[in-house]
């Protein structure tokens, strides 16, 4: 089992990161959460990580907080979410705040992520509540903006990164390019698509 990764990040296409362990690149994705608060490519990251086998693929995820991988684990568990839509949800509302959101039975906010209708969503207050009945993650989990240069392909970065996490390719772009993009990195771009949908 891989538990942890400590190197040098090497490419970073949302939700998709490469991390350069000793000359040996481990490829894995990661919520939107945790991409905000990476540096730039080139430096050194520490991710919590959690392996999960199938008989087509062995996947990794990474996490930059531990907490946010025990959500993650404890996603995977609801009926009727993998980890496809454990990654979306974590990307569009942070770990605090979706606890907040099973203890408070807020449907709506829930339904507002991606692949979430509204039995999901109720089921995920159903049985996520006794697990996060005694949660605590420290200090709040701030995203902060990359200080990368917007690259020549960070729109179609954030388009593909979109999709990756469930949304349509249509809705995808028309998220995208409803926004002022100049200047802006792929991930910049797609928080500020998340943040605009879950304010609905």
């Amino acid at each position: 089992m891989i538990g942890r990764l400590r190197g040098t990040l090497v490419e970073k296409h949302p939700p998709r990161l490469v991390v350069d362990c000793h000359g040996v690149g481990y490829e894995l994705e990661a919520p939107m959460t945790t991409i905000w608060n990476l540096p730039d490519l080139n430096h050194e990251v520490l991710l919590y990580t959690q392996l999960i086998v199938r008989e087509d693929a062995h996947l990794l995820f990474g996490f930059a907080t531990v907490a946010e991988r025990r959500l993650f684990q404890s996603l995977l568990k609801v009926s009727g979410v993998g980890a496809k839509v454990a990654l979306a949800i974590l990307s569009g509302i942070q770990a605090d705040e979706f606890v907040l959101c099973v203890q408070q039975g807020d449907t709506v906010r829930l339904t507002a992520l991606p692949g979430i209708g509204k039995k999901t969503a109720e089921r995920l207050i159903v049985e996520m509540r006794d697990r996060v009945a005694d949660w605590s993650d420290g200090a709040p989990f701030v995203p902060t903006a990359s200080a990368a240069n917007t690259a020549p392909d960070a729109v179609s970065d954030a388009v593909s990164g979109l999709i990756a996490l469930g949304y349509k390719p249509q809705d995808a772009s028309r998220f995208v390019h409803a926004l002022d993009t100049a200047g802006k990195p792929s991930e910049e771009i797609i928080r500020e698509v998340l943040k605009g949908l879950v304010r609905g």
